[in-house]
C-alpha cells in the first residue's frame, strides 16, 4: 500500500483536518501520480455538508487534480515518469456498457465510481480524492495535460471545464449563434470563455450589476441584469442556445422565453429544491429543457486540448491547503473569482 496524506472531513459541516490514510499498490496497467493541484469544486462543500445525504466518512473531497506522473506499471502505454497529468470526476467504470463502450463513462449504466466519496471497483476500498498528496489510477482514466496549460489553473479544467464545454459541443453551438450563459461562477465564466471560443456571440445574464465588468473581461458580448425586466423582455426570442450554471433557486422560465423556435436551454446547475416549471415556456415554440452532467473522458482530453488551443484556462485563486475552511466559508457566500486551487506543495510545510 500506499501511504498518503490528506485533508478530510469526518463527519456532516466539520472542518476539514490532517488525515493519514493508504492508497493501493498500483497494478500494471495504473499510473501514480504526485499530486500538485487540487480544485476546489461547489460540490467539494456539498459533500463534505451531506447535502445531498449519501456522503460516507471519513471524506477527503477534490476532483480537479493535476499531477506529475512517479510510478507506471508495466502496460501503461500513454505516460511515462515525469509527465504531466490529471485525473476528473471519475476514476473507473464497468467499461462494459454501451455509454462506456461510446465515451460516455460519466453515464456509466452500473453506475461510475466518483473520484472521492465512493469504493474502488468491486472492493470495499474508499476512495480518496485529490486533497492529498497522491493518486492511483488507471491510465484510461487519466488525462493527458498540454503543455502549454499552466498548471494550477489548468486544474479546474476537469470539472468546470468540461461541465460546459460538454453541452456547447453535444448542441453544436458555433459561429453565427447567439449564445446565453447564465451566471458567472466557476461554471458560468468557463462557460462564457468556452463558447466565445467557438465562435458565438456571447450574452451573459446575471443578477448582479457588479458582474457585468467582469462579464465582458472574459468575453461577453453583452451583460444582461437578469433582475430588470426591461433588460430581459429586450432579450425575447433571440437566442439559439441557452447554458444555465445557476445552483441556487431562479426562474428558468424566464430564459425558456428568450428562446427562438426550436432552440435548446441546458441545465448544468443543480438546485437544493425541485424547479417549477411552466411547459408553456416549452409548448410555445417547440423549444426543448434539456440537462448535462461532465463528460466522458474522450470529450475531456478534447477539451483540454482545445483549450490549449485558443488559451483557455480558468480565473483561479491560490491557496494553501490549511486555508481550506476559510475558503469554504468564502465558497458559501460565493466569494471567489472564480476558483480556488490548492497548492499541494502546502501539504509538506
Amino acid at each position: 500500500m500506499i501511504t498518503s496524506i490528506g485533508y478530510a472531513a469526518t463527519q456532516a459541516r466539520a472542518p476539514l483536518l490532517p488525515f493519514n490514510f493508504e492508497r493501493r499498490d498500483p497494478g500494471e496497467y495504473d499510473v501514480v501520480l504526485e499530486a500538485l493541484f487540487c480544485g476546489v469544486c461547489h460540490s467539494d462543500l456539498h459533500a463534505v455538508n451531506n447535502d445531498w445525504g449519501s456522503t460516507r466518512y471519513p471524506l477527503v473531497p477534490g476532483h480537479e487534480i493535476v499531477g506529475k506522473v512517479v510510478e507506471v506499471g508495466s502496460a501503461v502505454t500513454r505516460f511515462k515518469i515525469g509527465d504531466h497529468a490529471g485525473i476528473g470526476c471519475l476514476v473507473d467504470s464497468c467499461r462494459e456498457c454501451a455509454p462506456c463502450h461510446e465515451g460516455d463513462e460519466h453515464f456509466c449504466e452500473c453506475g461510475a465510481t466518483g473520484t472521492y466519496g465512493g469504493f474502488e471497483r468491486g472492493t470495499r476500498i474508499p476512495t480518496y480524492g485529490g486533497y492529498s498528496n497522491n493518486y492511483v489510477v488507471a491510465e484510461r482514466f487519466a488525462l493527458t495535460i498540454p503543455q502549454s496549460l499552466d498548471l494550477a489553473a489548468a486544474a479546474p479544467l476537469l470539472c468546470a471545464g468540461i461541465t460546459t464545454y460538454s453541452p456547447l459541443r453535444h448542441w453544436r453551438v458555433g459561429p453565427g449563434q447567439r449564445v446565453g450563459i447564465v451566471g458567472l461562477g466557476g461554471l458560468g465564466h468557463m462557460g462564457l470563455k468556452i463558447a466565445k471560443a467557438l465562435g458565438a456571440v456571447v450574452v451573459l445574464f446575471s443578477t448582479s450589476e457588479s458582474k457585468r465588468e467582469d462579464g465582458l473581461r472574459l468575453g461577453a458580448d453583452e451583460v444582461v441584469i437578469s433582475s430588470d425586466p426591461a433588460q430581459m423582455k429586450a432579450q425575447g426570442n433571440r437566442f439559439d442556445f441557452i447554458l444555465d450554471t445557476v445552483s441556487a433557486e431562479h426562474d428558468i422560465n424566464a430564459y425558456l422565453r428568450l428562446l427562438k423556435r426550436d432552440s435548446t436551454m441546458c441545465l448544468v446547475g443543480l438546485p437544493e429544491k425541485p424547479t417549477p416549471f411552466n411547459a408553456r415556456s416549452v409548448v410555445l415554440g417547440r423549444k426543448s429543457l434539456a440537462g448535462s452532467f461532465i463528460g466522458g473522458l474522450r470529450e475531456t482530453q478534447e477539451m483540454l486540448d482545445f483549450c490549449a488551443e485558443h488559451g483557455i484556462v480558468s480565473d483561479i485563486e491560490m491557496i494553501d491547503i490549511q486555508q481550506i475552511n476559510e475558503a469554504y466559508a468564502r465558497l458559501e457566500k460565493a466569494d471567489v473569482k472564480y476558483r480556488f486551487v490548492i497548492d499541494l506543495a502546502s501539504l509538506k510545510s
